[in-house]
């Protein structure tokens, strides 16, 4: 079998780590196993890079910003091939452009547009364990870099092009859980889960794996399995149909994100097109908008709500106001201190109800519901974030004990 394995941040984190990496891979080569992997930054080297940065210049130039944070992902790669190489292994460690990753012309949130693999399979083939740099790529002969969870996604496309057997996704739990343990003590592990349920809990703030690495493993059916790189067990496999015992509850996991704002437009003429304007602005602004909600208050206006991470909210509100003329809104108002809980679960699909039973859950426990956002398969709604542990506890209780 052909597996790439990906080690995370505190996988690689120090010395001893990245032996433990090494002896990792020893033993699937002893398996009889060919073996791939890809490496992240060790430990908060990235964050690191970005102040170095940010000490130097506000808002540094997007080039040289991303080839300073791609230096941390190449001390790992040249660590553990050293580390591989020691333990009799021939390894070679490959910077993103030399693994052949060639994406769009674009700094800090590049996506791939393509893998040259022949140089890896030549590796491969002459016995050597490859050792590839996450989270980067080369677009008109300069360094980009693939934004959060770019190492996730560099390996599901490697294991892609490759046609691996497996990709292995190693960090520091051991699976996906129905929800946060620190959250909830009896939250416990997926055998499996799903594509889809995987992806909406990506997207919904469980940062186990990155969305944009999830919907590549749907794309081209690689096997996923997320384990700990600090312990011997199995871990979660994301596949299309689970047969698992999982698939009894109508709900799969509980997720949940904290630090978000709410803006609502008041007062929007009918005859604006205020959704497609503010919505085509904030896009090309580069701020993501979450839930939208819009109300028809009177024939000739409606109101128009939505989502962004407080972090945004600033600059939100100031595009808000530059276009108050194109809108001709009536007020402007901000919300902050608010949190998403989200219910996913396919067995959603088939089962009414199950919006209402999480709205009435919410209520007895006296959570305020202020937007609600829905897909075949999720519900999510914004409440105070004081109450988001409360909020969690309660639904998990409700539909996963």
């Amino acid at each position: 079998m052909l597996i790439v394995q990906k080690y995370g941040g505190t996988s690689v984190g120090t010395v001893e780590r990245i032996e433990a990496v090494a002896d990792r891979v020893l033993r699937t080569l002893e398996q009889g196993h060919q073996a791939v992997l890809v490496v992240s930054a060790m430990g908060h080297t990235t964050d690191e890079l970005v102040r170095l940065a940010h000490a130097i210049e506000r808002t540094p130039d997007e080039r040289e910003y991303d080839a300073l944070l791609s230096t941390g992902e190449q001390v790992s790669a040249s660590l553990v091939a050293m580390a591989l190489q020691k333990r009799g292994i021939k390894a070679r460690s490959f910077t993103g452009w030399q693994a052949g990753i060639e994406t769009e012309p674009v700094h800090g949130a590049a996506r791939m547009v393509k893998i040259d693999a022949q140089v890896l399979r030549q590796a491969i083939d002459d016995g050597v364990v490859p050792v590839i740099t996450g989270f980067q790529g080369i677009a008109e002969g300069s360094i980009t870099t693939l934004g959060r969870g770019g190492s996730d996604t560099t390996a599901v496309a490697v294991a892609a092009v490759l046609e691996a057997d497996a990709c292995e996704i190693y960090t520091d739990v051991t699976g996906v859980f129905t929800t946060d343990p620190r959250v909830v003590k009896s939250a416990h592990k997926l055998a499996e889960i799903s594509y889809d349920e995987m992806l909406e809990l990506a997207n919904l703030g469980a940062q186990v794996l990155h969305p944009r690495a999830v919907e590549n493993a749907k794309q081209y059916h690689v096997r996923l399995v997320v384990r700990s790189s600090f312990a011997e067990e199995e871990g979660t496999w994301v596949v299309e149909t689970p047969a698992g015992l999982e698939q009894q509850n109508v709900v799969t996991g509980v997720a949940f994100e904290r630090e978000v704002a709410r803006i609502a437009l008041i007062g929007v003429p009918i005859n604006r097109h205020g959704l497609a304007m503010v919505f085509s602005t904030l896009a090309t602004r580069g701020i993501n908008v979450d839930v939208i909600v819009q109300s028809v208050v009177q024939t000739s206006e409606v109101d128009v709500s939505f989502t962004v991470k407080e972090e945004d909210s600033d600059r939100a509100l100031s595009i808000m106001r530059e276009m108050k003329a194109e809108l001709e809104y009536r007020d402007l108002v901000c919300e902050t201190g608010l949190a998403k809980v989200s219910i996913v679960g396919a067995g959603m699909i088939s089962n009414p109800g199950v919006a209402a039973q999480m709205f009435g859950e919410l209520a007895q426990a006296d959570v305020p519901v202020k937007m609600v956002s829905t897909s075949e398969i999720k519900v999510s709604c914004i409440i105070p974030a004081t109450q988001i542990e409360m909020a969690v506890q309660h639904l998990h209780k409700a539909f996963l004990e």
